[in-house]
């Protein structure tokens, strides 16, 4: 009898939580290259050990209908969030705002870039991983992506933009 109501209790917070990140999705995609892998990121929570690029933080340069973006090694979006501070070494998406916009993680002290002229750089993660950065601005993906290609975090709520090669926003 009580799991229509957790259910319900469930929905309501998953809600609150991607609006307070930022509201509804686009539906843009992108097409991905021929050398991108068409296997979707595993599903992560941000506390896990388990996260779309955790062997290493590849990224690269892939076309879309917004122009050349960067993606992970696996033809993934990147997002920047407007609400971080550019060099501040600190990410401003925290706790409900991380299971939309999960991190974009590195194990590699020097992650490798094809295309990519932007500065990479880490910074440390609330749970102790290397948190990507493009020119100082912490990168992630969005939850709803869910193939190589999908932009669907494109302008969510005005804040989240995909990145461009040289490490700014596309808006």
């Amino acid at each position: 009898m009580k799991k229509p109501l957790s259910f319900g209790l469930s929905a309501l917070i998953l809600t609150a939580a991607l609006a307070g990140c930022g509201g509804s999705p686009g539906t843009s995609t992108i097409a991905p290259s021929a050398a991108t892998s068409t296997a979707a990121p595993t599903s992560a929570s941000p506390t896990s050990s388990s996260t779309p690029a955790a062997d290493g933080a590849e990224m690269k340069v892939a076309s879309s209908s917004v122009g050349q973006i960067v993606v992970d090694g696996k033809g993934m979006s990147l997002y920047f969030f407007t609400k971080d501070v550019k060099d501040s070494g600190t990410s401003a998406c925290t706790e409900a705002c991380l299971a939309a916009w999960p991190i974009f993680t590195t194990t590699a002290d020097s992650p490798s870039v094809d295309g990519v002229t932007g500065t990479v750089g880490t910074i440390a993660s609330p749970d102790g991983k290397k948190h990507v950065t493009l020119n100082g601005m912490p990168l992630y993906y969005y939850a709803k992506d869910k193939a190589p290609g999908d932009v669907t975090g494109q302008g969510v709520g005005g804040v989240w933009y995909l990145v461009s090669p040289a490490g700014e926003m596309i808006k």
